[in-house]
């Protein structure tokens, strides 16, 4: 009996769990696979639709059935790791999101594609909030400010390595002897399996467990009523141009402000009354995760958005082939990645203010690429966009990273899961978004303006929102926590 005792005044009086470098390698492998799956279907659109006969609806639905339930599920992946331990949650989502991958890649139809895609986000959902409450919840300090530096980092170098990785193996055929040819898009989903069977036997060895202290019971109600206000909005944005603006769309963005108000309005009452919702409201008093979180929003709509134009633009109007539409992008990628490593200790002597400045730079980059686009169309490509696209990445990686640490820096360990999982949902919303408003207005020019002036407009939109980029980082924290 007194064996027992002490064995548990052990355990109760232990270190705290602590992510190593391993273990952090592995949970920033895992956030970087739902991203690079977001945008990696971008160049792989067109011979999807003629490999499997998919109308222009359906190549809609395979990018927006990804994301939809992604966005949708991202909050509720939070609070069960939260509740269940966080370990558990990240192994079950990586691995779904391996079968899943695999189910895409074997896709007999383009509905079967849809549907396993809408199953690949519900993964990713389960899998990504667990990735940053891990990092809240097993650093600190320094050490705490590097990880969510090399996070930050992460997600943006995915994003743009997503679209070049898809171009280069759509161009591969590898699978043709399987499948036939053209069938080159399946090799994008499934290179994930052998990248998580990797992950997961690391993260076996190498990622704690952690989880809140207080767990809260799932709030099914908030659940039910954020996954209608997403879906009210994000749904018809998506698909209303290829379907052609049904009744249904505007019936759906009519009931958007109403859904979200009864949201608003459970998730405020319940707050009140000591429980923790889905989202706490009173998370929202944390200055630094509400102004952070306001300036998610323009950033990632300009950055998803102009990736989906530029790559219908560089294949569909410049004819260019998957690989050097891909390419295109190879000069944002490799600055991104560079300067992002710096961006800590930027921080360190400037402050927030590194974010004002890289909007400012930003801004330069989209210029340039209009101005390129302008003048060279249709002899648009790599070393056509390479001056603007260097200058855009140096831009985005004195951004992404800096406000992701801005964000959760006041966030408590208690509520790790929950302030990652608004976090993300907040951001894939808008990645979504992104792809819906530039993206159809940039389909919607096209007839009238022709291909060069409607992605030169496009891009002086994408101008304004870096623009309101800037002015919101004027009121961030000076410093950060």
């Amino acid at each position: 009996m007194t064996e027992t005792i002490t064995a548990h005044k052990a355990r109760t009086t232990a270190a705290p769990p602590t992510l190593g470098p391993l273990g952090l390698f592995t949970v920033l492998l895992a956030a970087a696979l739902p991203l690079i799956d977001f945008f990696i279907v971008n160049v792989a659109l067109p011979t999807i639709g003629r490999d499997l006969a998919a109308s222009e609806t359906m190549l809609e639905l395979v990018v927006a059935g990804y994301g939809l339930s992604y966005a949708v599920l991202l909050v509720l992946g939070g609070r069960l790791g939260d509740l269940f331990g966080r370990r558990r949650l990240f192994l079950g989502g990586m691995a779904a999101f391996g079968l899943t991958s695999l189910a895409c890649g074997l896709a007999p139809s383009a509905w079967t594609l849809v549907a396993a895609r809408v199953a690949q986000g519900a993964a990713s959902a389960a899998m990504l909030p667990q990735v940053l409450a891990t990092i809240q919840a097993a650093t600190s300090g320094q050490r705490r400010a590097k990880a969510m530096g090399l996070y930050g980092a992460t997600a943006g170098l995915s994003m743009v390595a997503g679209q070049i990785l898809g171009g280069v193996l759509v161009a591969a055929t590898p699978l043709s002897f399987l499948f036939g040819a053209g069938t080159g898009w399946r090799s994008v989903f499934l290179v994930n399996v052998p990248v998580v069977l990797v992950g997961l036997f690391l993260a076996a060895r190498a990622v704690p467990e952690t989880r809140s202290q207080h767990p809260e019971p799932v709030d099914g109600p908030g659940t039910v009523l954020l996954a209608a206000a997403l879906l009210t909005l994000l749904a018809p944005l998506t698909e209303g141009r290829a379907a052609g603006w049904p009744l249904w769309t505007w019936l759906s963005l009519a009931a958007f402000p109403f859904v979200a108000a009864a949201f608003y309005a459970v998730e405020r009452r319940a707050d009140r009354r000591g429980r923790t919702p889905l989202v706490p409201p009173s998370l929202f008093a944390l200055t630094s995760l509400r102004r952070g979180l306001a300036l998610i929003v323009p950033f990632s709509i300009g950055f998803s958005g102009f990736m989906f134009v530029i790559a219908v633009a560089l294949q569909q109007g410049a004819g260019r082939g998957p690989v050097a539409a891909g390419l295109a992008l190879a000069p944002m990628a490799v600055v991104f990645f560079f300067v992002s490593l710096a961006g800590p200790r930027l921080v360190a002597r400037y402050g927030t203010r590194v974010v004002t400045a890289g909007a400012a730079i930003q801004g330069v980059g989209v210029a340039l690429m209009a101005l390129a686009a302008w003048y060279s169309w249709p002899d648009l490509g790599l070393v056509e966009l390479l001056p603007g696209a260097a200058v855009a990445g140096a831009g985005q990686a004195l951004q992404l990273p800096v406000v992701f640490r801005i964000v959760l820096s006041e966030v408590p360990a208690a509520r790790a899961g929950v302030g990652s999982g608004v976090m993300i949902t907040t951001q894939q919303s808008s990645l979504a978004l992104g792809v819906a408003t530039l993206g159809t207005l940039f389909l919607s020019l096209v007839p009238g303006l022709g291909m060069r002036d409607a992605l030169v407009t496009t891009l002086l939109v994408q101008l304004a929102g870096v623009a309101l980029t800037g002015l919101l980082s004027l009121r961030l924290p000076r410093t950060i926590g």
